[in-house]
């Protein structure tokens, strides 16, 4: 049986660890610790400027903001929950390049999940020569070669 265990620099050695480096789980205060740091990620990530309302992007559509939530539902745009109420949504998926692919996206990795979305379009990707599969949109990679690295993603 393989096992994983995550070394982390923020998990500090006390004598509740000393106990669980016997066990081949990531102790607890590990798991706190990657927790945190990925709250952290999603607050910085939500405030960054390139994140819009609700309202902003009904503006930017042509459309009202019942519109966007039932968008976001379907996984037609990305919508992140925000912490105080409703949600955010990266403006540069409103790009007539971008906007296109996103709920076909969504279908190849079979999720409609905001934060699995843009995980997948802002993180580099080795089929994409490094390129994030956002920038390779952009920069006119054919969007059939985006999906299929979504669909190979997904399995």
């Amino acid at each position: 049986m393989n096992t994983f265990t995550l070394t982390s620099p923020v998990a500090s050695k006390n004598p509740r660890d000393l106990r669980d480096e016997l066990s081949p789980y990531a102790p607890a205060s590990q798991t706190a610790a990657l927790l945190r740091s990925g709250a952290q990620y999603r607050r910085d990530r939500i405030e960054a400027a390139d994140m819009i309302s609700t309202d902003e992007a009904s503006e930017l559509t042509g459309t009202n903001r019942v519109t966007i939530n039932a968008w976001i539902k379907r996984g037609r745009v990305i919508g992140v929950e925000h912490l105080r109420r409703g949600f955010k949504l990266p403006r540069w998926q409103f790009e007539p390049a971008i906007f296109p692919l996103i709920q076909s996206i969504a279908k190849c990795l079979g999720t409609n999940d905001g934060w699995q979305l843009l995980d997948f379009l802002e993180t580099p990707s080795p089929s994409l020569d490094g390129l994030t599969p956002r920038s390779a949109i952009e920069q006119g990679v054919p969007g059939e070669r985006i999906l299929a690295l979504a669909t190979a993603e997904a399995h």
